[in-house]
């Protein structure tokens, strides 16, 4: 009896120290009856807690020190044991045998379904895997002949687009297409992001190593059906506009005015945006365009968040939506105390709204009528979410001129006043 258990015991360990050494190979189970004094389920479990990428800030719980709330067990979050120590038990998953791809920048893959467990690897944006299994957490995938698990959030059935550079002289021809990456911060706000944007690079003898953000304001087709956070500690907006103060969501985007003459909005700051492309990149600006057709899947939200991961600012072009031919001005940051004091808003407030500055300064140098001061405070998701300059800049109004000649003009100011904010 004391051979078999003997036996049985230098049988457990290896079986343990397998299952540590490498995502659980595949090896065949062994049935063994527990002996006196031990429990059935005698190794100590960990519950399935929320991944998060490696690279994110203040995204990665394990950085911080931080499981995610509802994530598993008590033990979970308190337990400081050698993981190598610990065993997982696998979540209850739906059976798949699909390929799929990570969808984010520096993701863990694990020997378990936990935080606390063994990182077997950290993959890129695009990296292939077979999934075996699924649910909200976790997803079971396959890796180098290895059963490992992954956070289900960084992986994707279809393919992520990648970046190409142009090469010279047919950077207006064709860019580069920028998808919203899952792991960037604030990303996980939005709700219509299939879409992507296009990057253009400036000729190499003109660059100036500056990207500018052009987003066409509108043009989402399903928007108005769809509500985002107006914050993203979800506190209620501190102005009206186009949702009222006091509200928490507001439409994800809205579908804009009509000027006098029929046109809507969404097809004149698109022609308003093609212009100032072009515009930019012969002042040697790079160029991410949120907008070049019609319809763009990419929420405000969405949008926002490409822009503060590929661009230096962030210019969203509108009209209002009164009828005086009042001439430009940009939204600026309310001067409310709580609003200014919420991140990233209180790190950013003043670039935001120098940048204002700078672009009513350059249109009314080039002519372009400016309305009152040149501001308007407005509590915008935009500005909300922005860690880059960024502006909402409101081009005139439905009684305005919109004529390609007019365009001009206002593309010209623009430029003026980009060159005033960075000093070109």
């Amino acid at each position: 009896m004391k051979k078999m258990r003997k036996a049985a015991l230098i049988l457990t360990v290896w079986a343990v120290m397998a299952t540590a050494a490498g995502c659980q190979r595949k090896y065949e189970p062994i049935d063994l009856e527990p002996w006196a004094g031990q429990e059935e389920d005698g190794m100590e479990t960990v519950g399935a807690a929320g991944e998060e990428a490696v690279g994110g800030e203040s995204r990665d719980a394990e950085k911080d020190g931080k499981i995610p709330e509802g994530s598993g067990t008590a033990e979970a979050q308190t337990s400081s044991r050698d993981p190598f120590l610990v065993g997982e038990t696998a979540p209850a998953m739906e059976e798949r045998d699909e390929t799929v791809y990570v969808a984010g920048s520096d993701v863990n893959v694990r020997a378990a379904a936990g935080t606390s467990s063994q990182i077997m690897a950290v993959l890129q944006r695009g990296d292939r895997l077979r999934r075996t299994g699924y649910e909200d957490t976790w997803s079971r995938v396959e890796y180098q002949g290895m059963t490992c698990y992954i956070a289900s959030r960084y992986v994707s059935l279809q393919e992520p687009k990648t970046e190409e550079t142009a090469s010279p002289g047919q950077q207006t021809a064709g860019g580069a297409a920028i998808s919203l990456d899952p792991s960037w911060k604030y990303a996980e706000f939005s709700r219509i992001n299939s879409g992507s944007a296009t990057l253009y690079k400036a000729a190499d003898g003109s660059r100036k190593g500056i990207t500018v953000c052009v987003n066409a304001g509108h043009g989402t087709k399903g928007g108005s059906g769809v509500k985002t956070l107006c914050h993203p500690d979800g506190t209620p907006k501190v102005t009206g506009g186009t949702t009222g103060a006091g509200a928490t969501s507001a439409v994800a985007v809205s579908g804009g005015m009509t000027f006098s003459d029929g046109t809507a909005e969404a097809r004149v700051t698109l022609a308003m945006a093609l212009k100032l492309k072009e515009r930019l990149l012969e002042a040697g600006y790079d160029v991410v365009m949120i907008r070049e057709s019609d319809d763009v899947q990419l929420d405000n939200i969405a949008r926002t968040v490409i822009a503060n991961n590929r661009a230096d600012c962030h210019v969203a072009l509108h009209w209002d939506s009164t009828t005086s031919d009042k001439g430009a001005f940009y939204m600026s940051v309310p001067n409310v105390s709580s609003y200014r004091a919420m991140e990233p808003v209180k790190s950013n407030w003043e670039k935001h709204n120098r940048l204002g500055e700078c672009l009513v300064a350059g249109l009314k140098d080039a002519g372009v009528k400016i309305f009152s001061g040149g501001a308007m405070e407005m509590d915008l998701t935009q500005t909300s979410y922005s860690t880059v300059p960024s502006v909402d800049i409101e081009l005139g109004d439905k009684a305005s001129d919109h004529s390609g000649a007019v365009l001009d003009q206002l593309a010209g100011g623009l430029v003026a006043g980009i060159d005033r904010y960075f000093g070109q």
